[in-house]
């Protein structure tokens, strides 16, 4: 009788694959924190130019900002949120402000 496919007679065997999930990457909160020196326009524009906001959501987050001391301006994966943080603070650094962005996991 001859070994059937898949019989033990010595031959290699074909690993069966295991279904690999694709797992989402944790995101991050990139969060405009309130100073008593930052014009609001100033973190409005920030808001528009960095965070791709429109008019109307970014005066809405810098009045998030101005009012509870602290304003999500987006959401990312690790490195493009601190990589945002980090344009954030040069930004204002080069324009003379103090405005900060902190990172925190969403």
């Amino acid at each position: 009788m001859s070994p059937r496919p898949g019989d033990s007679d010595g031959g290699i065997k074909e690993q069966q694959r295991s279904e690999t999930k694709q797992q989402e990457p944790t995101l991050y909160n990139v969060v405009l924190l309130n100073d008593d020196y930052t014009p609001m326009m100033f973190v409005v524009d920030v808001l528009e130019t960095l965070f791709q906001k429109s008019p109307a959501e970014a005066y809405q987050v810098m009045m998030q900002v101005h009012l509870n001391g602290r304003g999500i301006a987006g959401i990312y994966p690790w490195e493009i949120a601190e990589t945002k943080a980090d344009r954030v603070a040069a930004v204002a650094r080069d324009a003379g402000y103090p405005l900060k962005a902190t990172i925190e996991e969403a």
